[in-house]
């Protein structure tokens, strides 16, 4: 495609706007690859917190619970 639009720009003589187009069309598909990427990490991440937080809370607080079992 970039070699097609640069070969076109320059038959027309509008090779920067024809660049322009190319970068604007391959950021977007940048954009696009990073929203649906940062989209499937999400849950995964959200898990890793909660077991994190889950395994924190226990650590914390089965030493109490141990104390009153054996009192």
């Amino acid at each position: 495609m970039i070699i097609q639009m640069v070969s076109i720009g320059e038959e027309s003589g509008a090779l920067d706007e024809m660049l322009a187009k190319v970068a604007d069309f391959y950021e977007d598909a940048v954009d696009n690859a990073v929203d649906s990427l940062a989209s499937l990490m999400e849950p995964i991440i959200m898990s890793i917190l909660g077991v994190l937080v889950g395994g924190l809370m226990i650590a914390m607080y089965l030493p109490i619970f141990m104390l009153g079992a054996v009192v």
